[in-house]
C-alpha cells in the first residue's frame, strides 16, 4: 500500500470514529406530546401522524435522536389533563406540543420555562396565551386556526346550501373567549340574512342533547358547530343526532363530514401539527418561542359530505360544488 493511501485510509478511519463517537454521544432529545382525544381517536392519529412525520422530515427521528412522550385525555376530560400536563413538565423535555386552549392553559400553569407549542388555538391573545401574534412573549407560541369573521361565513354557506333555513342554533363553549367571539361574528351578519339565532352553550354530552332535542321541535331549523376541543370530543353524537332529526348543520373541521356531517368550512388542522414540528425544530435548534410569531392560517378549505345531503333531502347548489375542496360521496 502506498504511503498516501495509507494516511488517507487511517484519516478517514479516525474520521469516522470521531463522527461515531459524537452520534453515540449526542443527547437524546425530549418531546412532550398532550391531546384532549383519546389515543384511539381519528383526530389523535391524524395529528400525532402529521406531527411526527413533518419532524422526520427535519431529521428528527423517535428514538434515534429525539424521543416522544405522549399523553391524551379522554373526552377533552379537564382533570385527566392536568394531571397529563403536570407529568410531561416533570419528565422535563425540551418543547411540548399542546393542542387546543384546554391543553395549553393547564400546561403554563405546570411551566413558566418550558417551551410549548400550539396548534389549532382560535384566539390565542383573546384566551391570554399569547402577548400578541407578532411578539407572543413568555415561552408559548404556535398557530392559531382562523380569525373570527370566518364565523360569519359560516353562517352564511349554511344559508346557501339550505336557504328555507331561518332558525340557526349555534353550539359554542361559553367557557373559552373563542365561544364569545365566534358567536359574536355569527351574530354580526345574521339580521342581513334574516336569520335568528339560538345560542347553545355546551359543557358535556347531555347537555348538547338536551339542546340539540329541544331546537329541533321547531321547522327551518339548522345548526353551526363552532370550535373548540369540547365539541371535538362530542363529534360522534352530534353526527347523530344531526341525523336523527335531520338538521343540516356547518361545522368548523374536515373531520366531522368526513364522519357523516353535512359540510365544514376551516383550515387544514392536520396541516397545522406539520407546521408545528418546523417550530419545534426550530426550538430544538436553539430559538426561542418569544421569537417565533403565532402564525394564521393562509387557506381555508370547503368539504362537502354529498351521501349526507342526500339523506336531509338537499340539493347543493353548483356554486357550493365549485367552491368545494373536496366532495365526500
Amino acid at each position: 500500500m502506498q504511503r498516501r493511501e495509507f494516511i488517507g485510509l487511517i484519516g478517514g478511519a479516525a474520521a469516522w470514529s470521531v463522527a461515531a463517537n459524537a452520534q453515540q454521544g449526542e443527547r437524546l432529545r425530549r418531546i412532550g406530546v398532550l391531546m384532549p382525544f383519546a389515543a384511539s381517536d381519528p383526530q389523535y392519529r391524524a395529528r400525532t401522524g402529521a406531527f411526527v412525520q413533518g419532524l422526520s422530515q427535519l431529521g428528527w427521528f423517535d428514538g434515534r435522536n429525539m424521543r416522544i412522550e405522549y399523553r391524551a385525555s379522554t373526552g377533552n376530560n379537564a382533570d385527566e389533563i392536568r394531571k397529563y400536563a403536570t407529568e410531561l413538565v416533570t419528565l422535563a423535555p425540551d418543547v411540548i406540543l399542546a393542542t387546543g386552549v384546554s391543553t395549553v392553559g393547564p400546561l403554563q400553569q405546570a411551566t413558566h420555562t418550558i417551551p410549548i407549542v400550539f396548534a389549532v388555538v382560535p384566539d390565542p391573545v383573546g384566551a391570554g396565551i399569547v402577548d400578541s401574534l407578532a411578539r407572543p412573549g413568555g415561552n408559548v407560541t404556535g398557530f392559531s386556526t382562523y380569525e373570527y369573521g370566518v364565523s360569519g361565513k359560516w353562517l352564511e354557506l349554511l344559508k346557501e346550501i339550505v336557504p328555507r333555513v331561518m332558525r340557526v342554533g349555534v353550539l359554542r363553549n361559553p367557557a373559552i373567549s373563542a365561544g364569545i367571539g365566534q358567536f359574536a361574528a355569527i351574530q354580526s351578519v345574521a339580521p342581513a340574512l334574516g336569520v335568528e339565532l339560538t345560542p347553545m352553550n355546551v359543557r358535556d354530552a347531555s347537555e348538547i342533547e338536551h339542546a340539540i332535542v329541544a331546537f329541533a321541535q321547531a321547522p327551518n331549523g339548522g345548526l353551526i358547530v363552532t370550535g373548540s376541543a369540547l365539541v371535538a370530543a362530542h363529534r360522534d353524537l352530534l353526527i347523530t343526532l344531526t341525523a336523527r332529526y335531520k338538521l343540516p348543520a356547518v361545522y368548523f373541521e374536515r373531520l366531522f363530514v368526513a364522519a357523516g356531517g353535512l359540510i365544514s368550512y376551516g383550515p387544514n388542522v392536520v396541516e397545522q401539527y406539520r407546521l408545528a414540528a418546523g417550530y419545534v425544530d426550530r426550538i430544538l435548534k436553539g430559538e426561542k418561542p418569544t421569537d417565533l410569531p403565532v402564525q394564521a392560517p393562509t387557506k381555508y378549505e370547503t368539504v362537502i359530505n354529498l351521501k349526507t345531503a342526500t339523506a336531509l333531502g338537499l340539493n347543493v347548489p353548483a356554486t357550493v360544488l365549485a367552491r368545494a375542496d373536496e366532495v365526500i360521496e
